[in-house]
């Protein structure tokens, strides 16, 4: 994992998480108490309750990135962009300070002008915006996104049988989408990565982001920092129950979860609160790694078949390969004696085992590609083995 510098800042596994607070230029924003037009006021917004809070990170929006308005052009952010730079020349704490725009022209202006870093949520689709953030140096949050200035998080409206593949695109499912928008366009030696939680676009839903957040580990195989923005979302709402107001809640403990699953950045409204969730789920992440002699060794995250299919896929190596050394150990109960029997034989003929539990449930043991076997062998079978098949193959994927 590639750590970042943000203009001083360390971002990676081997720095404690970072709270990124919102401040909004824009009357459009939907968050009222983080919406500024005067800079005085939104100055002592910052250093009260984003930097007073504990934001390592202050993220000025120009726009609201609601899919409902109308796409500001890079004039009309420029027009606005004096409001957040006297803001930031009016801040008296410590932070850095990331401007949120889709045009390269917008971050040269800002960057030249005293922000530190940019949050692109449009993921390099204005060409030049991977130039002028090496031209600065500055670090910059990529937003999965298509190619399409004015579609932020639209992954998937992307024609990606035309883009990737028509093979790829018939297989991929809406993280895969992700993922591949992420790479789209390239990345920045100082690149941080945000999966883009949130309804983005119509087709978007509630269940692409849980899925997303279930398997937010994958995208560390990136190298590269991860940002989510996860906080009040719809998706955690629906699980909980609750409505926005009521959502503070779900988003700690998403917090924590998304820290320990690989997060490095957290985008947030509620920064006090956040900053101690993220320091819960840091304090219980395990990561191995080691170093001797200039020598490093450093334990990747393949806590799935998948996740060890998508390190070994980044990294040139046949992901094929994860099948015969991730291991299995599934549980079975209420099996009766014939069909035990017969999940014994099948497993031997594929190189797995079956082994009786002490509380007469069944353990099925063995590598990804022996259990796949056994699931493809289940799968034939008539009655509830054959059921039982195919619901194995699913939790293999």
């Amino acid at each position: 994992m590639d750590s970042v510098d943000a203009a001083g800042l360390g971002i990676g596994d081997e720095y404690p998480p970072r709270i990124m607070g919102v401040l909004n230029i824009s009357e459009e924003s939907p968050y009222d108490p983080s919406v500024y037009d005067d800079p005085g006021e939104a100055a002592q917004y910052v250093d009260e309750e984003l930097i007073g809070e504990g934001a390592d990170i202050v993220d000025i929006g120009l726009e609201s990135a609601n899919k409902r308005f109308e796409v500001l052009s890079a004039e009309e952010e420029l027009d606005r962009l004096h409001i957040a730079l006297e803001t930031i020349e009016s801040v008296s704490g410590d932070a850095i300070f990331s401007i949120e725009t889709r045009y390269a022209d917008v971050a040269d202006e800002a960057l030249s002008k005293g922000f530190d870093m940019v949050n692109d949520i449009c993921g390099f689709a204005d060409p030049e915006m991977p130039a002028v953030c090496e031209d600065h140096d500055a670090a910059v949050a990529k937003m999965a996104s298509p190619p399409d200035i004015e579609r932020p998080g639209a992954v998937e409206e992307t024609d990606w049988a035309a883009r990737k593949s028509p093979k790829w695109a018939a297989q991929a499912d809406y993280v895969d989408q992700v993922y591949e928008a992420l790479k789209q366009n390239g990345l920045t030696d100082k690149t941080i990565v945000d999966p883009a939680f949130g309804g983005w676009s119509e087709a978007q839903t509630l269940a692409d982001d849980r899925e997303t957040f279930r398997r937010l580990r994958e995208f560390r195989a990136l190298e590269r920092p991860l940002l989510v923005s996860i906080n009040r979302k719809n998706f955690l709402g629906e699980i909980a129950g609750r409505e926005t107001d009521e959502r503070l809640p779900a988003s700690l403990a998403a917090t924590a979860m998304a820290v320990e699953h690989g997060a490095h950045v957290i985008r947030t409204h509620d920064v006090a609160e956040t900053r101690d969730a993220a320091l819960i789920g840091k304090a219980f992440t395990e990561r191995a790694s080691a170093t001797a002699d200039g020598l490093e060794v450093s334990q990747l995250d393949a806590h799935s078949t998948r996740e060890f299919r998508t390190q070994l896929r980044e990294r040139g190596v046949d992901p094929a390969v994860a099948d015969n050394w991730q291991g299995q150990l599934l549980e079975f109960d209420g099996l009766d004696p014939d069909a035990n029997d017969r999940l014994a034989a099948i497993a031997a003929e594929q190189g797995a085992v079956v082994r009786r539990a002490t509380d007469g449930s069944y353990l099925l043991v063995g590598s990804t590609a022996d259990v796949s076997g056994v699931a493809g062998e289940l799968a034939a079978e008539t009655g509830r083995l054959g059921v039982l098949g195919e619901k194995l193959s699913g939790l293999l994927r």
